[in-house]
């Protein structure tokens, strides 16, 4: 069993109440988020809809006294051995960190993929999660974080939220939640204007059309999607000539690539994705 708690404070919640419709809906989401996580980490694929998740059950114990809060207590099935069910075992530890990247990555903390993976994979050896796994986690759970929210937000039954791990290894997982954070998931406007973004080439999916570049006025990796224009061969082929020659030597001059995007961004106009209608390259 994997054991997480998700606990709102302030407000009607420190009396244990909080609004029917939103506690119904931020418990929905709070399950999703945890399904579609949890069958990442043990099948390596990712789904969009909780009942076709497999290998484990969520389920919710009676709700406590006190603080509004209740636990999600994931069974693992018979599809994975029992030496590697228990709370702290390298598959606990697993589902417990991906769901906590996906956290703080859905709600504008920016993760470095790459180091948690290298620890995952040294712990783990499951080399089918990658971090365009992990974006399009981020992405199809997007929903369901901002529905944890609404009892924040919509009735305002409390003032804030946070997700923790049961076990002799508790602690908090991702961000609190606040009308801030909620700002983020919720809200992502696509830029009108055509905009310029350098970089390099960290991941590229040839059957999705994703990636990552890492972008050098930001300084971090930034998700991007060509759109069905972009899907050529010459755009494709320096795509994946950047990441070959920045994955022999990172950030070489020859890798760097410019892509002709439209910026989708936060409230705050922090870039959450791009969208990719062409590309050049400084060769």
């Amino acid at each position: 069993m994997i054991e997480f708690e998700l606990k709102f404070d302030g407000g009607f919640a420190d009396q244990g109440l909080i609004e029917f419709y939103d506690a119904a809906k931020a418990l929905a989401g709070f399950q999703r988020s945890l399904a579609l996580t949890t069958h990442l980490a043990i099948n390596g694929e990712i789904i969009t809809q909780a009942p076709y998740a497999r290998g484990f059950k969520i389920f919710v114990p009676p709700f406590q006294e006190g603080s509004w809060k209740t636990k999600a207590i994931i069974v693992l099935g018979a599809t994975v051995t029992l030496t590697s069910a228990g709370k702290d075992s390298p598959l606990g530890h697993l589902v417990t960190s991906i769901y906590d990247a996906a956290l703080y990555n859905t709600m504008g903390f920016h993760v470095d993929y790459d180091k948690t993976l290298q620890q995952l994979y040294s712990e783990n050896s499951r080399p089918s999660i990658t971090p365009e796994k992990l974006d399009s986690l981020c992405e199809k759970i997007e929903n369901s974080i901002a529905d944890m929210h609404r009892p924040i937000v919509i009735s305002e039954t409390a003032t804030r939220a946070q997700v923790e791990k049961c076990g002799s290894r508790s602690g908090s997982i991702g961000p609190v939640m606040s009308p801030m954070t909620y700002e983020y998931v919720k809200q992502t406007r696509r830029e009108d204007e055509e905009s310029f973004v350098d970089g390099f080439v960290s991941s590229y999916n040839i059957n999705t059309f994703t990636g990552r570049l890492y972008s050098e006025e930001e300084g971090r990796p930034i998700p991007f999607e060509l759109e069905e224009g972009a899907r050529v061969r010459r755009i494709v082929g320096m795509l994946t000539r950047s990441q070959h020659i920045n994955g022999q030597s990172r950030f070489d001059p020859k890798a760097r690539v410019r892509l002709h995007c439209h910026k989708l961004t936060s409230p705050n106009r922090k870039i959450k994705r791009l969208s990719v209608s062409s590309v050049d390259s400084f060769d």
